[in-house]
Order: structure tokens, then sequence, then C-alpha cells
């Protein structure tokens, strides 16, 4: 079962990739390269959980090459204790962010932490994926106003005509 409640014929699980020291390096580089595509942001955010290292691993690197990108983190739901806060780190009205994930399905989960983001003062710039399923997830993004960017389709994985009788897990994009 997928984060979007619906069932698939394949998984792709980017975390044990990601959360690697190395797969943090590698994953930091493509997604960092792949902000040109978009336009200029000042930070960048993840929804927890798959986001979240992501959008470290990105700030972090843009530090090394000079540039300094905050990271968000988004969280799915505010926190019942201490500061109750549904966005972690510094964000000020007009904040230019883009968005990070680690797989785009529908969509959704991307849209609500947009969401999140835009009320709390943020301009949302666009979206930067590793993974797109190729399920809808992008366009339905475009069509509430994001440009989306994604290093990987399905497709890097797998045939698109391939009839899949069993679950991939633990693919590595490396």
């Amino acid at each position: 079962m997928l984060a979007s409640g619906k069932e698939s014929d394949w998984f792709i699980d980017c975390k044990p990739s990601v959360l690697t020291a190395e797969g943090h390096a590698l994953a930091a580089e493509l997604m960092l390269d792949a902000l040109r595509h978009l336009p200029r942001c000042e930070a960048v955010a993840g929804v927890a959980v798959g986001g979240c290292p992501l959008a470290s691993a990105v700030s972090m690197l843009s530090y090394q090459r000079n540039r300094s990108l905050d990271a968000l983190y988004v969280r799915k739901e505010a926190k019942g204790h201490g500061t109750k806060k549904l966005i972690e780190g510094t964000l000020t009205p007009g904040l230019k962010v883009v968005m990070l994930e680690d797989v785009i399905t529908t969509g959704g989960s991307t849209a609500r932490a947009v969401t999140q983001l835009r009320e709390a003062g943020a301009e949302v710039v666009g979206v930067v994926a590793l993974v797109d399923r190729l399920e809808g997830g992008v366009e339905n993004l475009q069509r509430e106003g994001l440009e989306v960017f994604t290093v990987y389709t399905r497709n890097d994985f797998m045939a698109p005509d391939v009839v899949l009788t069993s679950t991939l897990s633990d693919t590595n994009f490396e």
C-alpha cells in the first residue's frame, strides 16, 4: 500500500540508498544540480520522512558550494507537544522554497506540504523528486501551478511494457 492509499504492482524505496553516507552525498549532488531547472530558491523543504534527509543533504552541500540554502521540514501533522510546529526551520514571509521528494506517485503528500508552506508564508517555486512513478503525480502538481523536475522515472528501473508479478523493493538508484 502506497502513501496515496493506492495499491501498486511495484514498489521503490529510496531510503536504503539515501540514508547511507554515500547515498546522502549522491542524492544531494543530483538534487542540488536539478535546482537549475527551476526558478531560483532560497531554501529547500522535505516532507517527513522521505524528504527530510534530502533537504538536509542538499542544504549542507549548498553551503559547501557557497550557495547556502536552508532546510525546512514539513510534518504531516503538528506536534502534540512542545512548540506544536508543523514546519521546522526558519521560514520568513516570501521565502522562495523548492520542495524535495524521494518518490512521487499521485503528488498528494507533496501538494499537502506545499499548501502548508504557502499558508505559513512561503513562496513554493517548484518540486524536485528523485523518482517519478509515472502515475499522474507530476501532472497533478503541474495543475497546481508547480514546476516539477524529476531525476529518474519508473522507466529508468524497468522497461515501460514490463508486467510485474512481484514487488520491486530496495532498488538502488545509484
